[in-house]
């Protein structure tokens, strides 16, 4: 069956996922294959000290996605979508949304990216003995207990981006278990909110007599391939106002973009990981057996069907590489010379490996906000050199490109390292590998291990979550969701491999060296930069 009436017998399966700069639309056939996607950019805004999104921002990028979608689908295959196999929403994890009764938003989404919650992780991290992040939903939560916000009385319904607009969507207030695990640990035995932490939560808040307890407002767990409900006329409507689109099509459980990125880079077994890099970046390792003790730079989430990851979170990635590259861009435009992104990213990205293994002596810290895992609860995009470093555009763009995973580096140092982790593959995806073989090279060398990157890799999370939308309608029966990706999906491709070199590995260390004995500078223009 072609593409055209793949699409028009409702066949094609529809991922969705909510990234922090841009929301995209994957279209794939039953074989689990792209045949055609959308997107729609969009941006985090600043409100009162709180990094935000506001729901009109969040349903306008939904329609204005999907209307790309199908317009693309118009021009490429002639048709239009009426129906779909199966629907997944993903989104960018954690977070803050607060329901009351009449399902009205109590104050503007707080995304993960807000650092104002330290006092509440490190009590919370204390009372269960559990690295509680500052983005994790729980930590938004008892840090507005903590502040005496009036609005926590009147809470009914906690969850984040993707199971809000799930529940919007479908009328069921439920969650894919990886994207539980970023609101409130979990506990793999039971692939369900850890019991004894939530007895523990229960007792450290009974003082404040809240109506509710932290189960009755939290979304129920569902694992992958689980029923999540279908999409309702309302839901559909949503989507597509033009009224094309059904109802009562099935819709996975919601997940985080971190299962997702798991997913689309066949990272759920055991000993294998992802790294996923774009605005934000994080390394997810499926582990064989729990860390001997908990680490403050190391949370404990889960993949979508449960089994337990310690993932290293960045909150800062390529978002300060591409504002120096668009600084190039503009050098273009001044001197009349025609601007292709790609070209202006692949000239350069591709020159910085003609540059010192460290970087001459140049420093970058790309801080556009905070970064937990180095200390910072606010940052500064810096970049530092002495008069005698070597500086030049190969070593500037080099030192802005170890910047983009250095953070990454320092947090997986410590699991392979110190807790003697062994994985057998670590798969990337996201933006910064867009450029071929550059930033694979430059992850290889920071975490002294080869880096695969299949040929879907720019599709990133939204495929992933089409994937877990496929497993819910096409899984056999009792087929795990590896087995299912193994089997269906990637059917033996590994991708393209890079192993580094001793030389680039060592001048990582050099260059990470430098980086953590420089931290001080950060903190001073933290201080004195307003």
């Amino acid at each position: 069956m072609n593409e055209k009436k793949i699409i028009e017998s409702g066949k094609a399966i529809l991922g969705i996922e909510f990234g922090s700069t841009r929301i995209k639309a994957v279209l794939i056939d039953p074989e689990n294959r792209p045949i055609s996607q959308g997107s729609f950019e969009w941006e985090n805004k600043l409100v009162d000290g709180l990094w935000t999104y506001s729901l009109d921002a969040i349903w306008n990028g939904l329609r204005e996605c999907y209307a790309d979608l199908r317009k693309n689908v118009k021009q490429t295959y002639d048709a239009e979508i009426e129906t779909l196999a199966a629907i997944g929403i993903s989104a960018m994890m954690h977070g803050y949304m607060a329901f009351n009764k009449k399902e009205e938003i109590l104050v503007p989404f707080r995304t993960w990216r807000n650092t104002n919650t330290a006092k509440a992780a490190n009590e919370l991290s204390k009372l269960f003995n559990f690295n509680i992040p500052l983005r994790w939903s729980i930590s938004h939560l008892y840090q507005c207990i903590l502040d005496k916000e009036e609005h926590v009385q009147d809470i009914d319904f906690l969850t984040t981006l993707a199971g809000y607009i799930h529940w919007q969507l479908t009328g069921v207030k439920a969650l894919g278990v990886g994207d539980a695990s970023g609101m409130f640990p979990i506990d793999s035995a039971t692939k369900d909110y850890d019991a004894a932490m939530i007895e523990e939560f229960n007792q450290h808040i009974a003082h404040n007599h809240f109506h509710w307890n932290i189960l009755d407002i939290l979304p129920k767990v569902l694992s992958a391939g689980e029923n999540a409900g279908v999409l309702t006329e309302k839901g559909a409507l949503l989507i597509d106002p033009s009224g094309h689109l059904k109802s009562e099509i099935p819709v996975c459980p919601p997940e985080g973009d971190a299962g997702t990125g798991m997913v689309a880079t066949n990272a759920i077994k055991q000993r294998t990981g992802n790294v996923s890099a774009g605005t934000s970046s994080f390394s997810m390792i499926v582990l064989e057996k729990k860390l001997s003790k908990p680490y403050e730079m190391i949370d404990m989430v889960t993949t979508p069907d449960g089994s337990p990851v310690a993932m290293v979170h960045c909150n800062n990635c390529t978002s300060d590489l591409n504002s120096w590259v668009n600084l190039f861009k503009e050098y273009q435009q001044l001197i009349g010379i025609k601007v292709d992104m790609n070209e202006v990213f692949g000239k350069l990205y591709n020159h910085a490996l003609e540059g010192d293994k460290d970087c001459g002596g140049l420093i970058a810290y790309n801080y556009i906000s905070g970064e937990p895992v180095t200390g910072l609860a606010e940052g500064r995009p810096l970049f530092v050199r002495s008069a005698n470093d070597k500086f030049n555009l190969a070593n500037f763009m080099r030192a802005n490109l170890y910047a983009s995973v250095g953070v990454l580096k320092i947090g997986n140092d410590i699991l392979f390292n110190e807790e003697k982790i062994r994985v057998d593959r670590i798969t990337a995806h996201g933006g910064l590998f867009k450029t071929k073989g550059v930033g694979q090279r430059i992850l290889a060398a920071a975490l002294n291990s080869p880096i695969s990157v299949m040929e879907t890799a720019g599709e990133g999370g939204a495929w992933g979550i089409a994937l877990l939308a496929g497993y819910l309608i096409n899984k056999a029966v009792n087929q795990s969701l590896a087995d299912y990706l193994d089997e269906k999906v990637f059917i033996g491709n590994i991708g393209t491999e890079i192993t580094p070199t001793a030389e680039e590995v060592e001048g990582f260390n050099t260059y990470i060296e430098n980086y953590k004995v420089g931290l001080p500078i950060e903190q001073a223009a933290v201080k004195f930069k307003k």
